[in-house]
């Protein structure tokens, strides 16, 4: 157990790739933590955005696959906010301290509600260029939570980890999800409890993403068709909200698809940012391109196949 925490690539991506921390708030104690990976001259790479759970190298594997493909990536970990808007604000200033105009933006779980609420935030000077939204919401209301919402600041560590515990996988699960579970406690129990109570209170506090300020922006929906903490009724509620989106289905994945899954989600990211390169919101290095596409090309080929 707890495979990847010693696999060679988590470790040569923690010796290679520096976790660097920036403060952008008055309030000094509030950190962003974050990997950049990939080459600096892209203006508009693709941000990853954690859940609840997840600290920034939750995607490693993401950053490690994409930079070889000559795409710029940056992981974030979230500082202690206790509201939506606070948030935007942070996130905002976060762009504008790295200088980057608009991203592209991967959310997981909590990670892509706060993106869809950043892209809603900023919708008439808009910094968001795409969305991919991975086993996320559209409403908070769906937790059954909004009125413990405003306690949690008041909960003990422990409380605050079995709340998030419960919506982990307790069936059987193959060796691969088992261990992306494992990896995940063990990222839970790295946050303090002022980071999960807030996040917490991010994921249940009475709030909803307003449509029309973002039906522009071009979206993938990413999720699983085997168990999740995500409801059916939850998923077609973003299928509604987003009609013209393209739809990126995992057989299987559970909570942590980027983790068990991750050659699958790496190729529908591909797939996604295709629709960009040539244009100056690529999130590729130019040079890079006609290799890259080949190797998506392949990767939907063999995918098509394994289907049939």
């Amino acid at each position: 157990m707890g495979e990847i925490k010693v696999s060679p690539d988590y470790n040569w991506f923690r010796s290679t790739v520096p976790l660097k921390k920036i403060i952008v708030d008055d309030d000094d104690s509030k950190i962003w933590s974050l990997y950049d990976a990939g080459p600096r001259s892209i203006r508009c790479p693709l941000i990853f955005l954690p859940p609840v759970s997840g600290t920034a190298d939750v995607f490693f594997q993401q950053i490690l696959a994409l930079t070889g493909w000559g795409y710029r990536v940056i992981a974030l970990q979230y500082p202690v906010y206790w509201d939506h808007l606070e948030f935007c604000d942070g996130f905002r200033k976060l762009l504008d301290h790295l200088q980057l105009d608009k991203v592209h933006l991967f959310g997981a779980s909590l990670g892509g509600f706060l993106a869809q609420k950043f892209a809603e935030y900023t919708h008439k000077s808009p910094r968001v260029h795409s969305l991919i939204l991975c086993n996320s919401f559209s409403d908070t209301s769906i937790f059954n939570q909004t009125w413990t919402a405003n306690s949690f600041w008041l909960m003990p560590s422990f409380m605050l980890k079995k709340i998030v515990l419960g919506n982990f996988s307790s069936g059987p699960v193959d060796p691969m999800m088992a261990d992306a579970i494992d990896f995940m406690v063990d990222r839970l129990e790295s946050l303090g409890q002022s980071e999960l109570a807030s996040r917490l209170t991010l994921n249940c506090q009475n709030s909803y993403v307003e449509p029309h300020k973002i039906r522009d922006i071009p979206v993938t929906i990413m999720d699983v068709f085997d168990q999740s903490a995500l409801s059916t009724e939850a998923k077609e509620e973003m299928y509604k909200l987003y009609p013209n989106a393209r739809r990126a289905h995992l057989k299987t994945g559970g909570n942590f698809p980027y983790l068990c899954r991750s050659a699958e989600v790496n190729l529908y990211v591909q797939i996604h940012l295709l629709q960009f390169h040539g244009t100056k919101y690529a999130a590729i290095d130019p040079s890079m391109v006609s290799a890259e596409e080949l190797e998506v090309q392949k990767g939907n080929l063999s995918a098509s196949q394994e289907e049939q």
